[in-house]
């Protein structure tokens, strides 16, 4: 049997926490709770129903809001759309103008490019040198006809934090919505959706230990009667998205953010921890550089630059699971769009790896990663022929 590499790519996905898969398990099977939620006349769908509502508020306590403002979607790429589409149909009138940055991961990138096709006018926001997104450039962006600004807390590459309460006070002084994907910060950055001033929030259950499928969008009340459904057939979730509602993963969902509230100051410190260490030996290295600001980041997310010719990736093999780039432009095969909006040409973009750190990184891992990281820049070749 092969060894099992180490895992460093958490923020791509991270395994289910075993406490959520035994939440998730009691929903399954005909002893189990296994209802359908809609189903309102007997036990088994007021129990799923009770499950579902559980669920509800657990998300809710996590990021600071009212349990009535979650809305249950597939995932965090679902939550976008809405988001962003939902709000462009409701508006009623052709045109108007949108903001959103660069460095969106591609479920706002490429929703945003729709809109556009539709004849809304899109701003592109470029990160600063640190790879994030200011209140001055949002500020600087807005227009009379500005409806909606979308941008994300923490970027899914560089780990970087924006300023979302100072970038949310500049959209609502302009009377325009203020949309969030949070997720790749719930869990890692302190919410409080009670006090910022932000319109929408979009969440998904897989980048916190639980399952893929489920995920959450956040409407607070100035968005409650701005927002159209992209789903229809029965009016679930209070005529935002239909669909039968399932049960074992939004209880799955619950638990792991319940989990995450529970443990988020000592993961946080843990994991920062482990960071450094590994961060300290890999910048010891000639030539090796940190993408995006080194203050105003989560410490779970590094992406580091190897000087030309010094790393071979191949020489890691099958030994450690990183990535070059986000989930979603590994799957395309062409370099990071952030990188290259930081002014990475091509090349230094393909010499640039993506370690994600998480809840069962150990210390011997880190030690072992930085053995093996050491290993590949010695067997690098002379010049760089290939990328990630």
């Amino acid at each position: 049997m092969n060894k099992r590499a180490l895992y460093f790519d958490y923020a791509a996905t991270t395994p289910v926490d075993e406490r959520v898969i035994q939440v998730m398990i009691d929903c399954l099977g005909f002893n189990g709770n296994f209802g359908n939620p809609a189903s309102s006349s007997h036990t088994f769908g007021q129990q799923a129903r009770q499950t579902v509502e559980q669920a509800r508020r657990q998300v809710a306590e996590l990021v600071g809001a009212d349990a009535a403002q979650i809305v249950w979607t597939s995932g965090a790429t679902e939550s976008n759309n809405l988001a962003l589409k939902g709000v462009a149909q409701a508006r009623g009138a052709p045109g108007g103008h949108i903001i959103t940055s660069q460095i969106e991961h591609k479920a706002v990138l490429d929703t945003a490019r729709q809109l556009q096709d539709a004849g809304i006018a899109v701003t592109w926001l470029v990160p600063d040198a640190d790879g994030l997104i200011t209140p001055q450039a949002v500020s600087e962006a807005m227009r009379d006809d500005t409806f909606l600004v979308s941008l994300m807390l923490v970027n899914n590459e560089l780990g970087t934090v924006n300023d979302i309460p100072a970038i949310g006070a500049v959209v609502r002084n302009r009377e325009a919505l203020f949309h969030v994907d949070a997720a790749q910060g719930a869990g890692k950055v302190a919410i409080d959706l009670a006090q910022w001033p932000v319109d929408l929030m979009s969440f998904s259950a897989h980048k916190l230990y639980g399952p893929k499928g489920i995920g959450a969008l956040y409407v607070g009340p100035r968005a409650q009667q701005r927002l159209h459904a992209q789903i229809h057939g029965g009016g679930h979730e209070g005529g935002l998205r239909s669909g039968t509602l399932a049960t074992h993963q939004i209880a799955g969902m619950g638990a792991a953010f319940a989990l995450a509230a529970a443990v988020f100051e000592d993961e946080k410190k843990s994991i920062a921890a482990l960071r450094e260490c590994l961060l300290e030996q890999l910048l010891s290295l000639p030539g090796v550089r940190i993408n995006g600001s080194v203050s105003q980041r989560i410490p779970h997310t590094l992406s580091l630059t190897f000087s030309e010719g010094q790393f071979n990736s191949a020489a890691l093999g099958q030994s450690i699971a990183f990535s070059a780039t986000s989930a979603c432009n590994s799957a395309s095969n062409t370099p990071s769009h952030v990188l290259l909006a930081l002014g990475h040409d091509a090349r230094l973009a393909g010499r640039t790896i993506r370690l994600s750190l998480g809840r069962y990184t150990t210390a011997e891992d880190i030690d072992k990663a930085v053995e093996l990281i050491k290993t590949a820049c010695a067997s690098a070749p002379a010049f760089w022929a290939t990328g990630l």
